[in-house]
């Protein structure tokens, strides 16, 4: 006599139940393994943050509405370049109108070199919580 389907069918889960568990009982037991990347030219670690408390570097990645790094270091001669990685359009407009790079859409980037040495003040003009200074140093 065959037994009901509902039976049938309950029985093929709890199957299946016990192979799930037999599976993630043995997975759990194996010891992971760290994998060593190739000896390369260019050190891997990141350079020391300044004093100041920013980030060193060339790039500010605005992303949905802030700027990071929202504090950056970098020196004078030295390019910035603002990439907008968010949906929405955005500015870096300087706090003291010298500089500002218009409306920047979806993937736009916009570059300053900085000739002087001091802490330059930005914002974006759309959104006035978004806010970041460049420091330069000589």
């Amino acid at each position: 006599m065959d037994r009901p389907l509902s039976s049938r069918l309950a029985g093929a889960g709890l199957v299946v139940a016990v192979a799930m568990l037999l599976a993630a009982c043995s997975s759990s037991a194996a010891t992971p393994t760290a994998t060593t990347a190739p000896p390369s030219a260019a050190p891997t670690t990141a350079p020391a943050a300044p004093s100041s408390g920013g980030t060193t570097g060339t790039a500010v990645s605005i992303k949905d509405f802030s700027f990071e790094p929202a504090d950056l270091t970098a020196k004078v001669g030295q390019e910035i370049t603002w990439t907008n990685t968010g949906n929405a359009a955005h500015t870096v407009s300087f706090n003291t109108g010298s500089v500002d790079s218009g409306s920047m859409s979806s993937g736009a980037t916009f570059k300053h070199t900085f000739d002087t040495p001091g802490s330059y003040s930005y914002h974006c003009n759309f959104h006035s919580n978004m806010q970041g200074t460049i420091t330069i140093t000589p």
